[in-house]
């Protein structure tokens, strides 16, 4: 999965916020609390596994326009003459 500057940077911005979230539950993990520390590890990879693989309404415009350009533009042969 190729990642441009704009899906950079929406992953970072995920994992500024997703970090603390995962570290409180690795420590509450760590201080016997294995049910609020596993649900709190599982939202951290929630957070940032899911929106790499879900189709979110703001995603639709983007995926309309490249398959219109894919549509549009065809790939050169290679001429090896």
């Amino acid at each position: 999965m190729r990642l441009g500057i704009f899906g950079t940077l929406q992953l970072a911005a995920t994992l500024i916020f997703a970090a603390p979230v995962a570290v409180f539950g690795l420590s509450r993990l760590a201080a016997g609390e294995t049910l609020l520390g596993t649900g709190a590890v599982v939202v951290a990879v929630g957070m940032v596994v899911l929106p790499q693989y879900l189709t979110t309404p703001s995603d639709l415009p983007g995926e309309a326009a490249e398959r219109v350009v894919g549509a549009v533009v065809k790939e050169p042969e290679d001429d090896e003459n």
